[in-house]
């Protein structure tokens, strides 16, 4: 498999008046090339904290982050952070905008992911006008418009109710192996996670270390069927029980 990026013996302390905290020690793990990789771990580990050091939003303390200079990344919140006052389309184009790439080509190429996946009819409508699964799916979609090699995925269906993450999910995993993106997705659902990935991250309470990571094999070519798989239950308590001692 083609390996995009290493991350390599990666620590990070923050200064507080209370003097110094270290957020993540010594994580060393590798990405490749079309993967669905999930990192999970308790509430506050540090999950977060490694997702914005590998999207440049923060610095690291030390250790490396060895990958192309021409590699993209493409980072969802949790939020979708759609902006009211623009319609569906202009809000997919806002990251091409901002990047000054708004180009013909770029503009044509989001219209077609929105007609791809639904959303065509909803070009000039406003985002309180759409569902909240909608919502998500447009946020996808600006994130997949400046075409980024990986995609960082920040727990993207916290907000929503039970039923809607599990239609969601379904959407974003569709979206995801259309379009052959590489995905890091953090989240504290082990369900939700097995679900969804190839490998599975578990993160120790903080300082966040790494524990275990697996590789997920269950049978099943979407998240609900994955589910439903045999084993599921086994991976299940494997992580369970990682997550449990961190209680």
């Amino acid at each position: 498999m083609n390996k995009l990026l290493e991350i390599k013996n990666l620590s990070k302390n923050y200064n507080t008046k209370l003097g110094e905290i270290k957020a993540i020690d010594n994580i060393s793990f590798d990405v490749y090339d079309q993967e669905f990789l999930c990192i999970i771990g308790s509430s506050g580990c540090g999950k977060s904290t490694l997702l914005n050091i590998l999207a440049d939003l923060d610095n690291f303390s030390s250790g490396k982050i060895i990958k192309n200079k021409n590699l993209k990344i493409g980072y969802m919140l949790q939020d979708d952070c759609l902006l009211p006052w623009l319609n569906i389309l202009d809000n997919a184009l806002l990251g091409l905008d901002i990047m000054n790439l708004k180009t013909k080509e770029n503009i044509n190429y989001v219209k077609g992911l929105l007609k791809k996946y639904g959303l065509e009819e909803f070009l000039e409508k406003y985002p309180n006008q759409l569902s909240g699964g909608m919502r998500q799916r447009v946020a996808l979609i600006r994130t997949l418009a400046i075409k980024p090699d990986i995609l960082l995925l920040d727990e993207p269906f916290s907000a929503l109710d039970y039923m809607s993450r599990l239609v969601v999910s379904e959407d974003v995993a569709n979206i995801i192996k259309q379009e052959k993106k590489t995905v890091i997705m953090i989240t504290h659902d082990i369900a939700e996670a097995l679900s969804l990935a190839d490998r599975i991250i578990v993160l120790s309470k903080r300082p966040a270390v790494i524990k275990n990571i697996y590789n997920i094999n269950l049978e099943g070519n979407s998240p609900l069927s994955r589910r439903k798989a045999k084993n599921f239950a086994y991976y299940y308590d494997l992580l369970w029980k990682d997550l449990d001692k961190n209680v």
